[in-house]
């Protein structure tokens, strides 16, 4: 009796295990990919740093300054160097998640169906598009729009007896922007929830439509906690998460007229089985 529990138990400890295998597996790539694409965006930090400083140069020619020459400042001997590594963090993980994103896709997908799979794939790719929608929306629109707001509230020229400049640090200008990414892209992603929920059927779009309300109020709170304080940014952000909202429930709408059509051509499919009498 003894020995036959012990095999029971060897035998469901051998598919742990294949899995354990499997999910270190698809760890090794996903860290393989994240530190190549750090080490290349490490390399090129400086340059990158200097494509981000764009927006900023933007910004001085709204204000009507020098937009030729835009100083930014590090306090730290170490500051500079630490902004690099950070940047080559984050820019690491944004180039290596399709790889990251693909791996978690090959472990999950042995357990799902094949209609599952084919119904996951779309969001795979269209969560990456919707987060560069967002980052693109930030570079050139946002960042511009914040950072003229920031120089708005300089002291320059002979009319003032004290010159007040803003003279921003590396690490603090990069934060902004990295916040500001960050921000739009996790909501940009509102609409891949949604839809997968109510494709599990957690979500409804009535249940959506109702609690409009509420998502506007919870929009301007989020965006007042994820940005920075100013007007400009906060309004920039629960704007567009209002819309991706309703974009969200005409999803979950369309995803329930889908599944109620197959169940409407399953049922047909099971009326015409029957034998007739």
């Amino acid at each position: 009796m003894n020995a036959e529990r012990d095999d029971d138990i060897d035998q469901s400890s051998a598919p742990l295990i294949d899995h354990l295998i499997e999910l270190r597996s698809r760890l090794m790539w996903a860290l393989a990919g994240f530190f190549v694409a750090f080490l290349v965006c490490f390399f090129f930090a400086k340059q990158i740093f200097n494509l981000l400083v764009i927006p900023f140069q933007w910004a001085t020619q709204w204000a009507g300054l020098d937009a030729d020459k835009v100083d930014l400042i590090y306090t730290a001997p170490q500051e500079f160097f630490f902004t690099q590594i950070k940047l080559a963090m984050f820019g690491g993980l944004v180039l290596a998640f399709p790889v990251i994103a693909m791996q978690v896709y090959k472990f999950v997908a042995p357990g799902l169906y094949r209609n599952e799979r084919r119904a996951f794939m779309p969001f795979l790719i269209a969560s990456p598009i919707l987060f560069m929608i967002g980052a693109a929306l930030v570079y050139f629109f946002f960042t511009p729009m914040v950072m003229w707001f920031f120089l708005s509230m300089q002291q320059v020229g002979p009319d003032n007896t004290v010159q007040i400049s803003l003279l921003p640090k590396v690490s603090e200008y990069l934060g902004l922007i990295m916040t500001l990414i960050l921000s739009f892209g996790l909501v940009f992603q509102l609409p891949v929830v949604t839809t997968l929920m109510a494709r599990v059927g957690l979500l409804t779009s009535t249940g959506l439509a109702d609690k409009r309300k509420y998502a506007i109020v919870a929009a301007f709170v989020a965006a007042a906690i994820l940005t920075p304080p100013d007007p400009v940014s906060q309004i920039g952000l629960a704007l567009p998460t209002i819309l991706l909202y309703e974009i969200a429930i005409w999803a979950a709408r369309m995803v329930e007229r889908q599944r109620e059509k197959e169940k409407t051509a399953q049922d047909e499919t099971d009326e015409a089985d029957q034998p007739t009498a």
